[in-house]
């Protein structure tokens, strides 16, 4: 990794590494995983800018420990969880396929019964790292009708490509798809 992509997270700047993916295109590839200390200050952004919501949902991996981190600074006892596999715990939940930019695959995501009844009746939040094509999300904005939530705001540490012009969502800021 020889390139990378310099981007301002509200005040804190972070050099990404270009990673060309299957299809030829290179992605800013940011990662959460175990960077405490850029999880915070994500996190922490990201609530100052929710004020509708009840509860909070995020797609495994990456939002994770993003959505553990805005849950606590909203005073949200739990958070929702959208799993890529089912769990023995899930069998009564809810599920959903979606096509994300980074997999290239259909996914299911999956979401137990537990945090579906989380959501029933409330404003929800869609909480994650990074927002692209939407793919994802899309799944995510289902999940949360299934489960008879409603869709409040959807927060996001960065916007891909395109998806900075987007109009109903909140991020922190933005990077490009990079074309060779």
């Amino acid at each position: 990794m020889d390139k990378f992509y310099t981007v301002n997270i509200s005040g804190r700047n972070e050099d990404l590494p270009i990673l060309k993916l299957p299809s030829g295109i290179g992605i800013c590839f940011f990662n959460l995983h175990g960077n405490q200390s850029l999880t915070e200050h994500c996190g922490k952004e990201i609530a100052k800018r929710l004020n509708d919501c009840d509860v909070i949902i995020t797609a495994e991996s990456k939002g994770l420990q993003l959505a553990h981190v805005v849950a606590r600074e909203l005073g949200h006892d739990f958070y929702a969880v959208c799993r890529k596999s089912k769990k023995l715990y899930m069998q009564d939940g809810l599920q959903t396929s979606v096509q994300s930019i980074t997999t290239g695959e259909v996914q299911t995501l999956y979401l137990s019964k537990h945090d579906a009844d989380l959501l029933a009746g409330k404003r929800v939040a869609i909480v994650d790292d990074v927002v692209s094509t939407g793919g994802s999300l899309k799944g995510i904005e289902e999940i949360v009708r299934l489960a008879g939530g409603t869709v409040s705001q959807k927060a996001f540490v960065l916007a891909e490509g395109a998806a900075k012009d987007r109009k109903d969502i909140i991020y922190l800021a933005s990077i490009p798809i990079v074309k060779d």
